[in-house]
């Protein structure tokens, strides 16, 4: 039987200033937001999806000026309510390469219910979450992510809050992807981003982000320049957990409890390896517990396994309905048998 051949028009060779605006960039001088569009117009370039297949949701915050610096389709919505929209444009379009970019308090906060449902429900659909523990649009309040003790205009004594870990949320949800960069990286935030998109359901990126006007250097003892090397625990599937300058460092389980051994004098076997995909959430959820002051701070993809995704699943059971139903119409549906007329 002859092969059938179609006509499928090839998608052109895209660049990053394919998705460069006219809209002029309004950040602070020196904000991140300026590396991580850079970085995502990149990424965009080199996936091999047509411009027209883009969308980008954001709800508000500075972050969420997103949608007008891409040059792809958008939506700029209401404060935490992204998620939702971006779910509707998924299911009813389940071609689009869909994106949520939010932020700390917009994603977590306000928006903190309607993240959950999307992150639980699996839907294939990319969040980038820019931390920098602090509202930075409406000039410098304290977060859901603020360190304890933080000193803004709404708590002139200090945060008495404990702050929301952002990749132990996505964890505790259950997302199938979640993954953490740097704004300073980006080379690796390019990495992180491509990794996400490839992910077939929803992925989580939480990425540090510095607001030179309001939370300045809030990274800094993890990503500065002195500190990284110490501070940063690079992740790679199938490799041990090493850091450090010369990677002389390595983490290991004492029983159910984390600790730093030295590489050279380890037992074999004794240092972890990452395994993003493991069957268990407990070692994911260990490594989103290391940080400051006692250890590194892991960067990379954190946990990635498979599972359904949310409009696939609804796909199937329209198609199972139709096939056992018949594909029905508006006028059975508003006079059927599950309707009633008042007089």
């Amino acid at each position: 039987m002859a092969t059938e051949i179609l006509n499928v028009p090839a998608i052109p060779e895209l660049s990053r200033k394919d998705f460069v605006t006219t809209n002029d960039v309004r950040w602070c001088p020196g904000c991140g937001d300026y590396a991580i569009l850079n970085s995502l117009q990149r990424t965009f370039a080199e996936l091999g999806v047509a411009r027209e297949k883009f969308v980008m949701v954001s709800g508000i915050g500075c972050s969420s000026r997103f949608p007008f610096y891409m040059d792809t389709y958008g939506f700029h919505t209401i404060h935490g309510r992204a998620p939702t929209v971006a779910t509707g444009v998924k299911v009813a379009n389940p071609d689009l390469s869909v994106w949520v970019i939010t932020g700390d308090g917009d994603g977590l906060s306000i928006g903190g219910n309607h993240m959950l449902h999307l992150l639980r429900r699996n839907l294939n659909i990319n969040v980038l979450l820019f931390n920098n523990r602090i509202y930075g649009l409406t000039k410098g309040q304290y977060s859901p992510t603020s360190p304890f003790g933080t000193k803004t205009k709404t708590s002139p004594t200090g945060s008495l809050d404990n702050p929301l870990n952002p990749v132990l949320f996505a964890l505790g949800a259950e997302a199938t992807f979640v993954a953490r960069t740097v704004d300073n990286n980006p080379k690796h935030m390019v990495e992180t981003f491509k990794a996400a998109h490839a992910h077939q359901g929803v992925s989580f990126v939480e990425i540090f982000q510095n607001c030179v006007i309001f939370n300045d250097a809030a990274w800094d003892p993890v990503y500065g320049k002195d500190n990284r090397a110490e501070q940063m625990l690079f992740l790679e599937a199938g490799k041990p957990l090493l850091f450090g300058k010369n990677k002389e460092k390595g983490i290991r389980l004492n029983g159910l409890t984390p600790e730093v051994v030295d590489a050279a004098t380890a037992a074999p076997g004794e240092i972890l390896i990452h395994q993003p995909d493991h069957a268990s959430p407990l070692y994911s959820q260990m490594l989103a517990t290391l940080g400051l002051p006692e250890f590194p701070t892991p960067m990379g993809v954190i946990r990635q396994i498979e599972r359904p995704t949310y409009e696939s699943l609804i796909t199937d059971q329209v198609e199972s309905a139709q096939a056992k139903r018949g594909t029905g119409s508006w006028k059975e549906l508003l006079h059927g048998k599950s309707t009633w007329t008042v007089k």
